[in-house]
């Protein structure tokens, strides 16, 4: 596994051996930052169920000017954090030992506004997606043009409608799918 691009293309990341992480592919990693394209630069982007840290870490040297990596598993969260170290990341990311809904209140709870959630949990966890997905409709958390992207297997997408979400693109790429989603704001 590998940076796509930016500035730390090219450089590996870790992974572990074993254990049920599903790292995003760097090819879905890489059609994901081609779709959002120069909007990342400058953005707040939270990586939820991080596993690896790849997409945080791909964000960062895409020009994100904040990253929150949420990984509540130890062999993760070590994980990402010694990806981090090992790229020099010392400032511009924050690592969230937590629960995604419990990272999420916190987050919301400071004020901080993400232009852009990408959730991943494990294929099997469908109820994670409903619940962050459900929450992240109704938040502050997600800033009112901010996007949010679920990875899911094609044979398990969530459950549509979500409430305050409107699903607006799908990327199938082999067995994985990217489900772009905005928040459907109340009209005045």
């Amino acid at each position: 596994m590998r940076v796509v691009a930016g500035k730390f293309k090219s450089r590996s990341l870790g992974a572990l051996r074993g254990v049920k992480l599903r790292p995003t592919s760097d090819r879905l990693r890489e059609t994901l930052f081609d779709i959002l394209g120069p909007a990342v630069d400058d953005s707040v982007f939270l990586d939820l169920y991080a596993g690896t840290g790849a997409v945080g870490i791909e964000a960062l040297s895409r020009g994100a000017s904040q990253v929150f990596l949420v990984e509540s598993h130890a062999a993760g969260l070590a994980l990402v954090r010694r990806n981090l170290k090992s790229l020099g990341i010392a400032s511009g990311a924050e690592v969230l030992p937590l629960d995604a809904l419990r990272a999420c209140r916190l987050l919301e709870s400071r004020g901080a506004q993400a232009d852009f959630v990408f959730l991943d949990p494990p294929y099997a966890e469908g109820g994670e997606y409903r619940r962050a997905l459900e929450f992240l409709g109704s938040s502050n958390l997600v800033a009112p043009s901010g996007r949010i992207i679920a990875e899911y297997h094609r044979k398990h997408p969530p459950v549509d409608p979500i409430s305050g979400l409107e699903r607006v693109r799908i990327i199938e790429q082999g067995d994985a799918v990217l489900g772009f989603y905005r928040r459907v704001l109340p009209r005045d």
